[in-house]
């Protein structure tokens, strides 16, 4: 049965409209919020639609509400897409760090318990959210991704899983090698058990090791970010893509940490070269 939208939060916004809807779930069992801006229309084609993933310990409205987005989505005639990062709610596994559990998905799908009943984000993702936008509201096929810190994980690796389906693919700060750092040594641990093969589909480096063609990609980081040295490593899948030829743009900026205020400095870079993709 189709999940029905209940329609949260509506408002004007460069000419277009600003949303906020929840839907019952069934892929991650539980009720779920995004954010979507829709642009007034510039041609007479669908527009399309670009996903962004969001980071740690944020939902749907950080990228809606702090990085000004929308006024180059409309200029562009892009529609923005904005889900969650976790199932929420009363019988949803949670822990008392922030790196875990709610606001902690990861975008991957749980094997283990008390996860693994409602932790299928790259599933909810990858399947039952692209299906429900696309069944509710006039938009192109093409798609692009991006996404930031544990979102830009996301972006890049479903990028790198779905090469066909994503026209491009770009991140803030992303955690490209997760299976080497902190943070994502303990959430996948929890989520998917201590064998270290079933954590290799969803790490960058790895799936970008295996590819034999990327989407083109681009990684903004800041160099005055403080989880740079522990966390990030874009070094990593920078050196990969050089290696096999892959179209990967790695850009280090000077000064930025790893805020909103980092990304909508260059929002309006990522939004143009995903446009530049979708459009063509």
């Amino acid at each position: 049965m189709a999940s029905t939208l209940e329609l949260l939060e509506e408002h004007r916004l460069f000419g277009g409209w600003q949303q906020r809807y929840r839907h019952r779930s069934a892929t991650l069992n539980a009720d779920m919020t995004f954010s979507i801006f829709l642009p007034g229309p510039k041609r007479d084609a669908p527009p399309p639609v670009v996903y962004f993933l969001a980071g740690l310990t944020c939902t749907d409205e950080n990228f809606a509400t702090k990085s000004g987005a929308q006024r180059v989505a409309a200029d562009l005639g892009l529609v923005l897409v904005m889900p969650d990062t976790s199932p929420r709610g009363e019988g949803v596994a949670n822990d008392e760090g922030y790196d875990l559990g709610q606001g902690a998905g990861f975008y991957l799908n749980a094997t283990e318990a008390p996860w693994k009943p409602h932790f299928r984000m790259y599933d909810y993702i990858n399947e039952e959210l692209p299906a429900l936008i696309a069944s509710n509201f006039h938009v192109s096929d093409r798609q692009a991704i991006m996404g930031h810190s544990m979102g830009g994980h996301g972006a890049i690796m479903l990028a790198l899983r779905n090469p066909t389906r994503f026209r491009s693919a770009s991140a803030f700060a992303p955690i490209v090698n997760p299976m080497e750092v902190p943070w994502g040594q303990k959430a996948f641990s929890a989520y998917l058990g201590e064998d270290r093969q079933a954590w290799c589909e969803y790490d960058s480096c790895w799936l970008m090791r295996q590819a034999s063609s990327t989407p083109p990609l681009l990684i903004d980081q800041g160099d005055s970010d403080q989880f740079l040295a522990d966390q990030l490593h874009p070094e990593r899948l920078e050196a990969i893509a050089q290696e096999k030829g892959f179209p990967l743009t790695v850009r280090i900026q000077p000064g930025y940490d790893h805020s909103y205020f980092f990304i909508a400095s260059f929002v309006e870079d990522h939004l143009r070269f995903h446009a530049e993709h979708l459009l063509a």
